[in-house]
């Protein structure tokens, strides 16, 4: 079918209802549960789907675990899953929803919410064309994941063998005609400088101040855009106590992002080392200092989330990319510098791409979006299911 075809099956009243719904059930992470069980009633309500949350709650965190639907509409195909997060950011309590000219905004206190529940809206009404219009597919899963907003957490902790699909789609970017294949790897690390305090007034020569000393290591580190493939940020700074007090304890939080992997390690060896000598440099300067073993520094790195690109040969980007075709849409395949659920599936084993819903200004209370994009991604959605392929 054409796209012109699949827009005039959306019931675009029932489309706009079953997202209002969904964003005025608060679900700011780790508190996802309302909304996972008025999702569990519908798919079993509306599609006697095999609905089941998984055991990852003590994991994440969160009161719920990930939400898990199969449906199968007796065609004999590979199966496809479609990916959407339960979670919002904050200020996301008490959504109050307003639609004119075309848009749906929050009434300016809170954000809006369509981030990401405009797609999990998107899905529903995918599934309800199909069953209404009688119209037969192949094994489809959906995958709601909780926390995805504060790390990715509920995809990180979910067991990917509860899946029969090997390919896939999360929807969750802007641009409905933007299709996102390739996305950069990254670190987070944390340094502890550990200084000596003392009396600001009294005595400041017997203190080693450690904030000093993260201003002289921040100083030397190239942050922000690396180069074209790699960025580095560090966004948070605590330490001190009082300003009668040589600080003796300073936290730095930041991250490395880079498409590539040889150049985010050697990023994170940079900042490693320029800490370290920092810190070395300062002791070695002072006897006292070197004496008792301080100042000193303590560093953790974390993989925050691995590298992905998905070559344009696989069968998600082949599907998608035909299901564009069919419907006189021209689809951009783009890279971009976030992470998101398809980084941590692509990193298991899952190819997966990031479809784009429509949302602007996410994660701001100028949140937005417009029914039209919805409804033109309810039509992608229904087009790759469509010519998804036989197993």
């Amino acid at each position: 079918m054409n796209a012109k075809d699949y827009c005039r099956m959306v019931d675009s009243d029932r489309l706009s209802r079953i997202f209002c719904d969904l964003v005025q059930i608060d679900s700011p992470s780790r508190n996802e549960k309302s909304v996972v069980e008025y999702l569990r009633e519908l798919f079993a309500r509306e599609f006697g789907a095999q609905v089941f949350v998984d055991d990852t709650a003590e994991k994440t965190g969160s009161n719920t675990g990930n939400l898990i639907i199969k449906l199968d509409g007796g065609l004999k195909k590979a199966p496809v899953f479609f990916n959407a997060h339960l979670d919002t950011v904050e200020p996301g309590t008490g959504i109050k929803v307003l639609f004119q000219d075309g848009c749906f905004r929050s009434d300016g206190s809170t954000v809006l919410g369509g981030d990401d529940k405009a797609a999990i809206a998107i899905l529903i009404e995918s599934l309800q064309i199909l069953k209404e219009n009688n119209i037969p597919f192949g094994p489809v899963e959906l995958v709601f994941t909780v926390c995805e907003e504060i790390g990715l957490l509920g995809a990180k902790a979910l067991d990917t063998s509860v899946l029969d699909a090997k390919a896939g789609y999360a929807l969750d970017s802007t641009d409905p005609d933007v299709v996102i294949h390739q996305a950069p790897a990254a670190i987070r690390f944390q340094g502890k400088i550990i200084g000596k305090a003392a009396h600001a007034g009294l005595n400041p020569e017997d203190g080693i101040n450690a904030i000093q000393l993260a201003a002289q290591a921040i100083s030397r580190l190239k942050l922000g855009r690396i180069d074209k493939e790699t960025t580095c940020n560090i966004g948070l700074i605590r330490g001190g106590q009082a300003t009668n007090i040589v600080p003796e304890l300073v936290v730095i939080d930041g991250e490395v992002r880079s498409h590539d992997k040889d150049m985010l390690r050697r990023v994170q060896d940079d900042i490693l080392g320029t800490l370290y000598k920092t810190v070395s440099d300062a002791r070695d300067q002072d006897s006292l200092s070197s004496s008792v073993n301080l100042p000193r520094v303590e560093i953790e790195v974390y993989d925050d989330y691995p590298l992905m690109s998905v070559p344009s040969d696989e069968v998600v980007v082949k599907s998608v990319m035909e299901a564009g075709q069919r419907q006189g849409r021209q689809l951009r395949l783009e890279r971009t510098g976030g992470g998101s659920d398809a980084s941590i599936f692509n990193g298991k084993g899952i190819k997966t791409l990031i479809l784009g819903i429509g949302m602007q200004q996410v994660h701001t209370t100028e949140e937005f979006i417009r029914l039209e994009d919805m409804i033109k991604t309810v039509s992608l959605v229904l087009g790759i299911i469509e010519v998804w392929p036989a197993g």
